[in-house]
C-alpha cells in the first residue's frame, strides 16, 4: 500500500485507560492509529472514535505478551499505513496482593504482559523502523519505576525492569549511529480502569496513591515525548517527588510506605463479589479511559504544565533576569 500522508501510530493497550486517552490525543491530530488490545469489542469503540476525529483507526486484537501475535500486528500496520512513526508500549496488569498471597502463575502473568509486552512491542517497531533508520518508541513507565510500594510488587519489578531494558537498547542505538529515538514517560497516579479490574486479594477496593490525575494529563506528556527528543519525561510533581526521593532518602520512603502503603492503596469500601478480572481473559464491558475516581482526579499538572516547555519558560526566566540586572545596573549608575 501507498504510504499514507497522516501520522503512523501504534498504541498497545489502547482499547482503555491511558492507552485510550493517548488514542484520543493523536486522533485530535487526525493520525492513522493501529489499535492493539486484547479485547476486540472494546477496540472497536476505541476505532470509531478515532474515525469521528478524522483519523484512520486499524483494529489490531493481540496479547501483547505473545512475541509473534505483536510482530503480526506491526506487520499489518505497514500493511495497511506504509510504515511506523511512533510505538507507545502502554499495555500492563497487575495483582493487588502481598506478595506472600500471590500465585507464581499470577506473577508471571502480569510480568509478562506489563514487562515483556514493553520488550516484544520494542522488538516488533525496531524491525520496522531500522530499515528507514527513523521512528520514534515510547515507553509509558511510572514514578514505580524507581520507587515500589507494597502491594504491587510485580508491576514495580515490571515497571522497573522497563527502565533497565530500556536504558540498554538506547546505549545500542547509540553504537549503531540510529536516528531511532527512544524515550520514557513516567506517569503518577492515573484514575483508570484498571483499579476496577485488576485482580486483587486485598478487603477494600484497590486506588491509586493520592493525588490522583486524569488520564488526559498522561496523554498530552506521552503525545509530547513522540515528538521531541527527551530522554525522560516525569509527570507530575508526585513522580519528581517518588523519584528524587529515592535517590535521596530510600530508607524512609521504605519506612513511610510500609506504615502508610497498605491504607493509601484502599478506598473504605468492600471489594464486591462480582468484581471483574482481566489478568488471563480481558473484561468486557464499556470501559474507556477514565476510572472510578473522577471526583478526586486533577484534570491539570502545573508541574507537567511547566516540564513540557521548560525551553520557552528558561528562555524567558533568562530574559527577566537579564531585564531585572539592566534595570539594576542603570539605578545604581
Amino acid at each position: 500500500m501507498k504510504e499514507t500522508a497522516r501520522e503512523v501510530v501504534v498504541v498497545s493497550g489502547a482499547s482503555a485507560g491511558v492507552g485510550r486517552a493517548v488514542v484520543r490525543e493523536f486522533a485530535k491530530r487526525k493520525a492513522s492509529i493501529g489499535l492493539i488490545a486484547r479485547g476486540k469489542e472494546r477496540l472497536e469503540l476505541a476505532r470509531q472514535e478515532v474515525e469521528q476525529q478524522g483519523g484512520e483507526g486499524l483494529v489490531l486484537p493481540a496479547d501483547v505478551a505473545d512475541a509473534e501475535k505483536v510482530e503480526e500486528a506491526a506487520r499489518q500496520v505497514v500493511a495497511a499505513f506504509g510504515r511506523i512513526d511512533v510505538w507507545i508500549n502502554n499495555a500492563m496488569t497487575t495483582v493487588f496482593a502481598p506478595l506472600k498471597q500471590i500465585r507464581p502463575d499470577e506473577f508471571k502473568r502480569a510480568t509478562e504482559v506489563t514487562y515483556l509486552g514493553c520488550v516484544y512491542g520494542t522488538m516488533a517497531a525496531l524491525k520496522q523502523m531500522l530499515p528507514k533508520n527513523k521512528g520514534t518508541i515510547v515507553q509509558v513507565g511510572s514514578a514505580l519505576a524507581y520507587r515500589s510500594i507494597p502491594l504491587q510488587s510485580a508491576y514495580c519489578g515490571a515497571k522497573h525492569a522497563i527502565v533497565g531494558f530500556t536504558d540498554s537498547l538506547r546505549c545500542e542505538l547509540i553504537h549503531d549511529h540510529s536516528d531511532i529515538h527512544l524515550t520514557m514517560v513516567h506517569l503518577p497516579a492515573m484514575n483508570t480502569p484498571q483499579f476496577s479490574w485488576c485482580r486483587t486479594r486485598l478487603a477494600r477496593h484497590p486506588q491509586p496513591v493520592p493525588p490522583i490525575f486524569e488520564p488526559e494529563v498522561a496523554a498530552r506528556a506521552i503525545y509530547y515525548a513522540a515528538h521531541h527528543r527527551r530522554r525522560e519525561i516525569y509527570v507530575g510533581a508526585p513522580t519528581a517527588k517518588a523519584i528524587y526521593g529515592q535517590h535521596f532518602a530510600p530508607g524512609f520512603a521504605d519506612w513511610y510506605l510500609g506504615t502508610h502503603g497498605y491504607e493509601s492503596q484502599q478506598t473504605s469500601e468492600p471489594v464486591p463479589s462480582d468484581r471483574p478480572d482481566n489478568l488471563f481473559e480481558p473484561v468486557r464491558g464499556d470501559y474507556a479511559a477514565h476510572g472510578i475516581f473522577t471526583n478526586v482526579a486533577k484534570t491539570r499538572s502545573l508541574q507537567n504544565w511547566m516540564n513540557l516547555r521548560r525551553i520557552p519558560l528558561g528562555v524567558a526566566v533568562a530574559g527577566l533576569a537579564g531585564l531585572g540586572t539592566l534595570v539594576w545596573k542603570r539605578r545604581l549608575g
